[in-house]
């Protein structure tokens, strides 16, 4: 596992970006998947965080440890960028089955929909999302413009979610994603 970028803030949610590719952890090309899904994080979050970065070679058992750690080590929040394909190494939707409590079977079918709208392709993207103690997983494709269209579909949900699973608050830029939290009563 290369532990790539740490941006680190006093307090608040702890964010780790987990990238699954065989060629950008053997350094055979730029990993641009980890950075856009940090970028968009970093325009979209308006509370204090940490953010962590991180590359691991597909294949479904070292993905499900890497994983494993991050919410064992107290993650909020774990993007994890491809191996989401139809591609006989992309094994991140089995990874994260192995590894999380109950599955958000809503998020990964916003996010096909969303997707569907720009490509075609789309239907193939195995995208899901899962909770491990008070972590929440979110699995997202690896092409950067895919990234942002998956998490702009998703993100209003992802604040509460937090709030229920017990995770550090994160608040947004109502501008860029207006977060939903049910008002009381």
């Amino acid at each position: 596992m290369t532990v790539e970028h740490i941006s680190q803030s006093e307090n608040g949610a702890r964010i780790a970006i987990l990238t699954v590719s065989d060629r950008a952890a053997r350094g055979e090309y730029a990993d641009l998947g980890g950075p856009a899904a940090e970028d968009w994080v970093r325009r979209v979050i308006t509370s204090p965080v940490t953010v962590m970065r991180q590359i691991v070679p597909d294949g479904r058992e070292g993905v499900a440890d890497a994983m494993r750690a991050l919410a064992d080590d107290g993650a909020d929040l774990v993007l994890v960028t491809g191996g989401t394909g139809p591609a006989p190494r992309d094994r991140t939707p089995e990874a994260l089955a192995d590894i999380i409590d109950f599955d958000l079977p809503g998020f990964g079918e916003e996010m096909r929909r969303a997707s569907l709208a720009e490509v075609p392709t789309a239907i193939l993207s195995r995208q899901s999302a899962g909770v491990r103690g008070q972590t929440l997983f979110i699995t997202l494709p690896g092409k950067p413009a895919a990234i942002a269209t998956c998490l702009q579909a998703v993100f209003a949900a992802v604040p509460y979610c937090l709030d229920l699973i017990g995770a550090a608050r994160i608040d947004t830029d109502p501008a860029r994603c207006a977060a939903f939290r049910p008002k009381a009563g």
